[in-house]
């Protein structure tokens, strides 16, 4: 019979101890890297990847992973009820939703850093949200619930609720998945008008969202690191419970803070066939490595301890987002090394007159 100082070192600790005792990094952003490597239509934006190609977005998990991410999240998003109706294949819903959550789970269930992984349920904006029609907000709760009791079925450590730009969508979302008992994560994503869309300020929703008992609570996605840190100031210093900052991997601007109407200034010669730059047509305006380092590390030295990336995530990013918070994680063996290389290298072996003609190549 194991002995109680074993069975502690094998327990998986909850995402609330490890948050109490130092970072934690989350993986977001499933959606444009999925499209990139070819398996999503961009625009329409559906998983279906969990049963066309299960296989791709195993490996999307484990190159997050490898990464740092200590929280696997079932990619779910945009795979609820109404969006499965969008596409004509709502009979697919559940199958989609526990493949997913089956993936997430066998990813986690299999760490290779230095401790267990945890696996998140996820529940997003469902985009019917209306607050002049409560008809279609309870048809919401509804779609919620049923997310939420499959990632349960399927062994969840946590529930993420994320992406919310309506305050009372992210309320009930909360409500739902406290319900469940499993530690709870929420993040919304104010529009460019810098308030929720019903009215509420976006550190009263935070404030809101704490006092209904979020275990987490902040902002993911739609801004930048530009745009997202002076709200992550205010949540931080407003808030007691833990706070969470996920950007997309963007340069937004104060006079477009989302990337929404983002504009391509970059000497663009073949602009996007569509009004916006988004979603097709964003490459130019990511930011770089350093810059997702120096968003990470900034909100760490606030106190915000669930740090990762959103939309135009990578999982070199996600390393730089553990790295610059103290991490050492597997990817780290392979980050870059330029003492090597051949123009810019330091090293006994870099020949002089390739050195001396850096600054010409």
């Amino acid at each position: 019979m194991k002995d109680d100082k074993e069975m502690s070192k094998n327990r998986k600790r909850n995402l609330i101890e490890r948050l109490n005792s130092g970072p934690v990094i989350c993986a977001e952003g499933f959606l444009f890297e999925i499209e990139r490597r070819g398996y999503m239509s961009s625009g329409e934006f559906v998983p279906m990847v969990s049963l066309e190609h299960p296989e791709a977005l195993e490996n999307l998990h484990r190159d997050y992973q490898h990464s740092g991410s200590d929280v696997v999240q079932a990619f779910t998003y945009n795979g609820h009820r109404e969006k499965m109706r969008v596409i004509g294949k709502e009979d697919l819903l559940e199958p989609l939703n526990r493949a997913a959550l089956k993936i997430a789970k066998k990813v986690a269930d299999n760490p290779i850093g230095k401790e267990p992984n945890l696996m998140a349920g996820n529940i997003s904006n469902s985009n019917i949200w209306n607050d002049k029609d409560k008809s279609k907000n309870k048809e919401v709760e509804k779609m919620f619930s049923e997310m939420v009791s499959w990632a349960v079925d399927e062994g969840a450590d946590m529930l993420i609720g994320e992406t919310f730009y309506y305050a009372e969508e992210a309320y009930t979302a909360l409500k739902v998945m406290k319900k469940s008992g499993l530690p709870s994560v929420v993040t919304i994503a104010p529009m460019a008008q810098n308030i929720m869309r019903d009215g509420v300020s976006i550190v009263d929703t935070c404030k809101e969202l704490e006092q209904r008992g979020g275990d987490v609570v902040g902002m993911n996605c739609f801004r930048g690191p530009a745009t997202m840190m002076p709200y992550i100031k205010e949540i931080r210093k407003a808030l007691k419970c833990h706070v969470a900052a996920l950007p997309i991997n963007l340069r937004t601007t104060e006079e477009h803070p989302t990337f929404f109407n983002l504009p391509d200034n970059n000497g663009c010669t073949c602009h996007s066939p569509y009004k916006t730059a988004f979603p097709t047509a964003l490459d130019p305006m990511q930011c770089n490595r350093y810059e997702i380092g120096k968003f990470a590390k900034e909100a760490f030295d606030l106190g915000v301890n669930y740090l990762g990336v959103c939309c135009l995530a990578n999982p070199m990013l996600i390393r730089q987002v553990a790295e610059a918070v103290g991490l050492t994680v597997p990817s780290s063996k392979y980050r870059e090394k330029m003492e090597n290389h051949m123009l810019f290298g330091t090293g006994k072996r870099i020949p002089n007159h390739q050195k001396d003609y850096a600054d010409k190549a």
